[in-house]
């Protein structure tokens, strides 16, 4: 039988501070929630129900299920789920206001592997550009679950710039951040995403 590859989730906790939690198929059935039982516990969070979500492996590959459980939903890629969603390396969950990243590794090189490889730090970034990061960012603020990342009107409107200034920067984002080559209409929460669960945008930049 075939087992599944090595996995991990990785996320930033409310301090800011980097977690693992490795995903063993001699534990295939990890809950998510508030509860103190929880496999993955998110107790800071109101979004977050007591009973939230539950990762699962099922045959070879790890999936995760939200059948009406939580209150406010669980996100993949940006999308809410309904029912199981088969996880795949590189996979954007979002649970209240914790962004995790699903990483399988092993034999080659995977693309959370590459992703991380390609985020830039801080430091890397124009002052303008982190602008108008934490702007796209800004409707995340308190973990909103039904927030989409700001439109290019709004980011002009708050930074005192015209549009097409903040699109030449978010396409230059798009690059560092290593979302150019998703669909159009990803980019935009992939970068909100990733520039939240790298700690570049944090809680008290918005």
């Amino acid at each position: 039988m075939d087992r599944p590859a090595e996995s991990r989730l990785v996320y930033a906790g409310p301090d800011g501070s980097r977690h693992l939690l490795d995903l063993s198929p001699d534990l295939p059935r990890l809950t998510v929630g508030r509860a103190p039982t929880s496999g993955l516990r998110l107790g800071d969070d109101d979004e977050v129900s007591r009973l939230h979500a539950v990762i699962e492996c099922v045959g070879a590959h790890w999936t995760i299920v939200d059948d009406g459980l939580s209150r406010n939903g669980t996100f993949v890629n940006g999308d809410r789920i309904v029912g199981r969603r088969r996880l795949t390396t590189g996979d954007s969950i979002r649970i209240g206001g914790t962004v995790m990243t699903y990483q399988e590794f092993g034999g080659e090189p995977v693309e959370a592997t590459m992703v991380a490889a390609n985020t830039p730090t801080a430091r890397s970034l124009t002052e303008t550009q982190r602008a108008i990061l934490t702007a796209l960012c800004r409707p995340y603020k308190h973990g909103a679950m039904f927030a989409n990342p700001a439109s290019n009107q709004q980011i002009a409107a708050e930074l005192f710039l015209s549009v097409d200034t903040v699109k030449t920067h978010l396409r230059t984002l798009f690059g560092k951040f290593g979302v150019e080559d998703l669909p159009q209409n990803q980019k935009r929460v992939r970068l909100a995403e990733r520039a939240m669960h790298s700690g570049i945008i944090n809680a008290r930049d918005l």
